[in-house]
């Protein structure tokens, strides 16, 4: 990750995170693309992992995979010193004390992002065990 997005930029990330599709295109066009991306990558979407992957933005990946409780991606982005995306991983999983530590430590950005991850996340895993939205379970 880069070591510093302007403030306007994570503020756009939180809220492509939440939904706001505007947004997201706005991180896409404007010089932001893994953060756009991101988005798709945490609804599953596999190229949007893939690219990902592929254009060095490996930390932004495990922090998904993080927060989809992936222990191997956890300390992969300890073992590379991606500690805040560990942190952001863990409070998007749901980890109150990771979500005080990114307070604690002066990321009160990443901490807001790492709630509305947890959000998108929980919606997920919602609509994946909801016997209602799948016939034939």
């Amino acid at each position: 990750m880069r070591s510093e997005y302007p403030a306007k930029v994570l503020l756009a990330w939180g809220e492509a995170i939440a939904g706001h599709r505007e947004l997201r295109d706005w991180l896409l066009k404007n010089g932001y693309p893994e953060l756009g991306l991101f988005t798709h990558a945490l609804h599953h979407k596999q190229e949007a992992r893939e690219w990902l992957l592929k254009n060095g933005h490996p930390h932004l990946m495990a922090l998904i995979r993080g927060v989809e409780g992936d222990k191997d991606a956890l300390e992969w982005l300890e073992r590379n010193g991606f500690h805040v995306l560990q942190q952001m991983a863990l409070a998007g999983d749901g980890d109150e004390e990771a979500f005080q530590w990114l307070l604690k430590h002066g990321h009160r950005e990443l901490a807001v992002i790492s709630k509305r991850i947890h959000k998108v996340k929980t919606d997920i895993d919602e609509d994946n065990s909801d016997p209602h939205k799948y016939p034939g379970r």
